[in-house]
């Protein structure tokens, strides 16, 4: 492997690892917020780019089928909650909220389908369209379960990866498909040319990253969503609502997929189940950082994108195993690293 080999495989592996630091984010703020591990977050990512490549075809993207299949039940189990509560009065809020909001870009996209729409009017539609999918499978789904224990939620968010494939299959189609570049520009540096592409994945990722960390940092929504991820009895307890700050970091995460998605359709096809790898990769990041370092996620994110791209040079047929490899040191160090209580010296200090 000679220098500029090296060079350009580290440069394709940031770029990479740019996409994976965005979902790692994404899923390290539900898990901190809601103790989910939210395994489907990476069919998010597919499907927005697939809501992209739907519009650039011409076509219906399948997403408006999907929102608003899901939109109908999360009706349903909001209505079906407040009158069991006697609530009859907050009945018509959770419908506006989970029913005609997440319907009106559908129904946009809806009415424009088939027109020749400009580049600046399909994107934001696209994240328009895919950031309600997140909130929508928190409702439906997931805030019945709240109080459950990880493991319990951790099985019914594998189950919800089956059925989104399944959904993403109906509304989607087999056939994988690849976006439009959003910029065709290239830069040379001496023998190494860059794409813009590639700067425009790691500007993205490098911008969101900073927005996410002022939101934290100096919103009162962003605390709030800090103290629920540290104590959630002590959030509630001096008026925090865990389950709104749950809707807003789904919605949070859910906008970063959409991104991700948008990013990295133009340099990969994309499938319906695409994004079961790209989630599993991303998460290897996020088990690195801890599941609760943001910047560790980050730095992990961008050391499973150099170590896949490396992995692929030296035998692409193996660069899944060598990247789902990577967790077996991480979880011994991590198991050596934590304090060992003998279970009968639990029962004497019980």
């Amino acid at each position: 492997m000679t220098p500029d080999i090296a060079l350009i495989l580290g440069i394709d592996g940031i770029a990479t690892g740019s996409i994976y630091v965005l979902v790692g984010l994404g899923l390290v703020l539900i898990f901190s917020v809601t103790r989910v591990v939210f395994v489907p977050f990476g069919d998010i990512v597919a499907f927005a780019g697939l809501t992209l490549a739907a519009m650039q075809l011409g076509r219906m993207p399948g997403t408006v089928y999907l929102i608003a299949t899901l939109a109908v039940v999360a009706c349903l189990v909001v209505g079906v909650h407040h009158w069991r509560r006697g609530q009859p009065g907050r009945i018509l809020r959770g419908l506006a909220g989970y029913g005609l909001l997440p319907l009106i870009p559908a129904a946009i996209a809806w009415l424009t389908a088939g027109q020749n729409l400009p580049a600046w009017v399909q994107i934001p539609l696209a994240i328009a369209l895919v950031v309600p999918i997140g909130p929508l499978i928190e409702r439906i789904a997931l805030r019945p379960l709240a109080d459950a224990s990880v493991l319990l939620l951790l099985i019914v968010s594998v189950a919800l990866t089956f059925g989104l494939s399944g959904l993403g299959l109906l509304f989607f189609g087999a056939e994988g498909f690849r976006t439009k570049p959003l910029t065709s520009e290239a830069f040379r540096f001496g023998a190494i040319i860059v794409t813009s592409q590639t700067l425009l994945m790691l500007a993205g990722a490098g911008l969101f990253s900073l927005l996410l960390f002022l939101f934290f940092e100096h919103t009162l929504a962003g605390k709030a969503l800090r103290a629920t991820s540290v104590n959630r009895v002590g959030a509630r307890l001096v008026g925090i609502r865990p389950a709104n700050t749950a809707t807003l970091a789904f919605l949070l995460a859910s906008l970063l997929a959409a991104v991700s998605g948008i990013l990295i359709s133009p340099v990969t096809t994309l499938y319906y189940d695409s994004g079961f790898i790209i989630g599993l990769k991303a998460f290897v990041g996020a088990i690195i950082g801890g599941l609760m370092s943001y910047p560790g996620t980050a730095i992990g994110a961008l050391l499973v994108g150099m170590l896949e791209s490396f992995a692929s040079f030296w035998n692409s047929a193996f660069k899944e195993v060598v990247v789902f490899g990577l967790l077996i040191p991480v979880m011994l160090l991590r198991s050596l690293s934590l304090t060992q209580v003998d279970e009968e010296d639990e029962e004497v200090q019980g």
